[in-house]
């Protein structure tokens, strides 16, 4: 089979390499799936650099959440077991966590809908309990994890406030639906979200961002309101100050969603059936932005590394002269 290896860290573009490798023999609780689809994530990118909380042994294949099929022929979305991961034509997967695809989405949609939207769903309503009527600011809107809170969001009955960088990402945020939207290239996020917000803020702050977005978060969080601290995308992590917290009345939360794996896979389980619901109704659907063959992953890596893409982009090992399969 083919699959990208990372043999030194770097940038991915420089140390992803496509080559011919057995395919990986399943060991107890692991099951072998023949990938339909990888969706990139950043934690890839950061794997890749050597910045990421999970080191994998190398050589090892990036991509860690993947829709694809068992050797029973059942369609399944599924969080890869490293060093075996999505980025080739099979992976490996924890047996007790595999979940079935959503009828309601191709395979490049319920690749996107695992990892993102599972944070989303416990962050929002686990971590930050957001109730209907109240306003959620989302960071990074037009991205894969900020798309996915913002569709929650709005699915959950919450107005909704996007902060982007640069117009093509404010139209895809308004396309999903974001009541304002913020770009933080021309506009001041902090005036703005007291304007519109009355000078009350926001009641949940979803920030995967951190660095200048969390600092901006703690100007604009409502009397009791929540920030949900969920990744550091811009490369800085912020220092909380406690004694700002206190005097303001809000909350600092953190959400490391792989622990809900091994700590309550039960929730996972129930997260997947609400999530599965929304999509069946349409209130959710992964944005995926685009979709690239098995050989154009390590460029695609780059790109979400870089910053410059929106929604999802997702690798799919069948797709024949870049089309999508």
């Amino acid at each position: 089979m083919q699959a990208w290896h990372v043999h030194e860290n770097g940038e991915p573009s420089e140390v992803m390499r496509l080559e011919e490798a057995e395919r990986p023999t399943p060991g107890d609780g692991r099951i072998l799936l023949k990938v339909r689809a990888a969706n990139i994530n950043f934690p890839d990118a950061l794997m890749c650099r050597g910045q990421y909380q999970v080191r994998p042994a190398m050589p090892f294949t990036p991509g860690v959440e993947i829709c694809g099929e068992t050797e029973d022929g059942r369609r399944v979305i599924a969080g890869s077991v490293l060093p075996h991961g999505g980025f080739a034509e099979y992976a490996l997967a924890d047996a007790a966590a595999v979940l079935p695809a959503p009828d309601s989405l191709d395979d490049a949609e319920a690749a996107a809908l695992h990892v993102g939207y599972q944070t989303g769903w416990f962050g929002l309503h686990r971590r930050a309990r957001l109730e209907a009527g109240e306003t959620l600011l989302v960071h990074a809107a037009a991205g894969g994890v900020g798309s996915a809170a913002v569709q929650l969001g709005k699915a959950a009955g919450a107005t909704v406030i996007g902060v982007v960088g640069g117009p093509d990402k404010a139209a895809v945020a308004r396309g999903l639906g974001c009541d304002t939207v913020i770009d933080r290239r021309s506009e001041d996020v902090i005036a703005t979200v007291k304007e519109v917000t009355g000078g009350r803020g926001a009641d949940v702050i979803y920030d995967p961002v951190g660095g200048t977005a969390y600092t901006q978060s703690t100007k604009v969080v409502a009397f009791e309101g929540r920030i949900v601290v969920v990744g550091f995308a811009s490369g800085t992590i912020p220092s909380a100050a406690l004694n700002h917290a206190l005097v303001k009345n809000y909350a600092i939360l953190g959400l490391h969603w792989g622990l809900y794996n091994t700590k309550n896979p039960k929730l996972v389980q129930h997260c997947h059936e609400q999530l599965t619901e929304l999509a069946a109704r349409g209130a959710v659907k992964p944005l995926v932005s685009e979709r690239v063959p098995l050989s154009g992953a390590a460029a695609a890596v780059q790109r979400v590394a870089d910053g410059v893409t929106t929604g999802r982009v997702v690798v799919l090992p069948g797709a024949e002269n870049g089309a999508a399969a």
